[in-house]
């Protein structure tokens, strides 16, 4: 009964995530039409420059999201409240020193943008920004405490139920008075309370997180924090300057308009990612589990299996992408905000390769491996910056997006499955390697054939729009069929999606 109650709260998750996706859109919608695409760039922007100041975290944050997983398993009350304890300490420190950073920057925003458009108030725009951001960590310690146990998926009802609600009176504050001030002040309102609403639900669960006996953080668990939030500083240096710079360096090079455009492809881009993130996260306090309690050869099968079925969601990805991303931003906003077909092929690359990544980080993070690989967030960090700037200056805008797919090659692709099988599965990382490669080079050739499918069905509407994304979803799906009927990853996912099926049905 507790399985099947999961399996439907997790799918209520599903249908609340759609949900918000279609009022995201929507409110995308009346943002342009209301607004002009210069604040669509100016949101952009501000929204990459605050994932800078993030690095004000340091990577404290999965360090003890991680030192968690054991004391949860074994219900260690008083090791919980312990680590939940600090951090709360060290994440009101965040919070407060983000806003000040904030603060700061605000006089220098013209350094960021090519050309300042006619926007009034852009400082106060930026503050509210920086106010919307940091309010956000003084609830974060108990959000992380969900989280890190079984019940990881409450998280996304909650979000998701808030951004609906948010969005529709976005839309209406929109319409009424085309204020984007107001537009921003409702997003930290709701922001807010959805914070506080965690917060309780947090202290409902585990009434004791509210006991004031609280006991020292345990001297060998302290120091393996602090070991792994030094690995992590540069994990999060890392992440944060591939993933938040492009906006910065199309801003800076290009224009503020060209990132309005951008985050139109970056909107659809990140639902589809959002959607993959909720079935990878719900994983990582398992894999944690499963990696602390079994033998390394029961987690590297399990980790095999999750790499197949990271192989074909991100197939399912870049064949539906390379198929409708176009014709559904066309028909959703009309073809003055499209980019050619090779930009949009580059896009689709770095959505595959990043995507393909995930089972590995998930794995990387149950296990703690960030010391070993500690290094390599920087080197991706600066491949990504200076090759972005140098064909951007050379190619425009794709060169920008070129610049992530080389840093990712270049990287991260070959030194996260090689840190991971050699210190935590103990195996061959050229087993990776091969089947990457299999995979990959099916995923190519089912995207040029759906593609090729696709591009005889002429004409841009919802039906035609539906067709197409039929075609580049079945087709994958067919594919994984014939060709992997007989493999152990395929028998074992058929058994679980039918297993799924009967306690549903129950």
């Amino acid at each position: 009964m507790r399985t099947k109650s999961t399996l439907l709260n997790v799918f209520a998750s599903y249908i609340g995530q759609i949900c918000s996706v279609i009022i995201v859109l929507i409110t995308r919608f009346f943002f342009i039409k209301v607004l002009s695409e210069e604040y669509l760039g100016l949101n952009g922007l501000f929204s990459n420059i605050l994932m800078i100041l993030s690095l004000v975290e340091l990577g404290v944050g999965p360090a003890i999201i991680y030192a968690l997983y054991k004391p949860i398993s074994t219900n260690d009350k008083e090791q919980i409240k312990s680590l939940l304890s600090l951090y709360k300490k060290v994440y009101t420190i965040i919070g407060i020193v983000i806003l000040i950073l904030g603060l700061l920057i605000s006089p220098f925003l013209s350094f960021f943008i090519n050309e300042m458009p006619n926007i009034p108030n852009i400082k106060l725009i930026f503050i509210l920004f920086v106010i919307s951001s940091s309010v956000s960590y003084f609830f974060s310690y108990k959000r992380s405490l969900i989280a890190s146990g079984s019940f990881r998926y409450i998280l996304p009802i909650y979000k998701y139920s808030i951004v609906i609600i948010s969005n529709i009176i976005q839309i209406i504050v929109l319409l009424i008075t085309k204020n984007y001030i107001l537009f921003l002040i409702t997003q930290i309102v709701f922001t807010i309370i959805e914070n506080i609403l965690v917060s309780l639900k947090a202290d409902k669960m585990y009434p004791y997180i509210k006991e004031k006996d609280i006991k020292p953080l345990d001297s060998k668990v302290k120091n393996r924090i602090v070991k792994n939030t030094k690995a992590m500083i540069f994990h999060k240096v890392g992440s944060v300057l591939v993933r938040s710079t492009d906006n910065i360096i199309i801003s800076k090079m290009i224009s503020l308009i060209a990132v309005g455009f951008y985050s139109n492809y970056f909107l659809v881009i990140s639902a589809l990612d959002n959607v993959s993130n909720q079935f990878f996260n719900s994983i990582t306090a398992s894999a944690g589990n499963l990696y602390a309690t079994e033998s390394n050869e029961k987690t590297y099968n399990v980790f095999r299996k999750l790499f197949f079925i990271n192989f074909i969601i991100y197939m399912v990805f870049a064949s539906g992408l390379l198929c409708i991303l176009n014709p559904f931003i066309e028909l959703w906003l009309g073809k003055d905000l499209l980019f050619s077909n090779s930009i949009v092929i580059v896009l689709i690359i770095n959505v595959y390769l990043n995507g393909m990544r995930k089972s590995t980080l998930i794995f990387r993070d149950a296990m703690g491996l960030y010391y070993e690989d500690r290094y390599k967030p920087i080197l991706e960090s600066l491949i990504n910056i200076v090759s972005s700037i140098i064909l951007a200056k050379y190619f425009g805008i794709i060169g920008v997006f070129i610049g992530t797919t080389l840093c990712i090659i270049l990287t991260s692709f070959w030194i996260e499955p090689y840190v991971l099988y050699k210190y935590g599965l103990k195996q061959n990382p050229i087993n990776y390697f091969k089947k990457y490669f299999i995979y990959t080079l099916i995923t190519i050739i089912v995207c040029f054939i759906s593609s090729y499918i696709c591009s005889f069905i002429t004409g841009n509407n919802i039906l035609i729009l539906v067709l197409k994304l039929i075609i580049s979803i079945f087709l994958p799906l067919i594919s994984v069929i014939i060709l992997f009927r007989n493999k152990e990853e395929y028998v074992y996912l058929k058994n679980q999606i039918f297993s799924i099926k009967k306690i549903v049905s129950r």
